[in-house]
């Protein structure tokens, strides 16, 4: 109960909020110029929520938008082969 209660005391709040987002210009054509953009969506993520990154999707106006199923907030550990394939296809298309 006590490190519970220590843990407590130590949260802070985050920069990642949803609401937050739709106040950034950095996720415009502007603030990141012409480079073409690809988002790999992690369905699992709980690090960067579904909603959070869709959310930076429909703000960014991605290139590309590929999924990864079942992968957490880092896909080269939980799905490292799915990831190697999503990585392939972007550099594919854009070499």
């Amino acid at each position: 109960m006590q490190d519970l209660e220590l843990a407590k005391t130590l949260v802070r709040p985050s920069s990642l909020v949803v609401e937050d987002l739709s106040k950034q210009k950095n996720f415009s054509k502007e603030g990141y110029g012409s480079v073409p953009r690809a988002y790999i969506v992690c369905t699992k993520d709980i690090a960067i929520p579904l909603e959070y990154q869709l959310l930076m999707i429909k703000n960014t106006g991605f290139n590309d938008v590929l999924k990864i199923k079942g992968a957490d907030h880092i896909p080269m550990n939980s799905k490292p082969r799915e990831l190697f394939d999503s990585l392939e296809k972007i550099a594919t298309k854009y070499a």
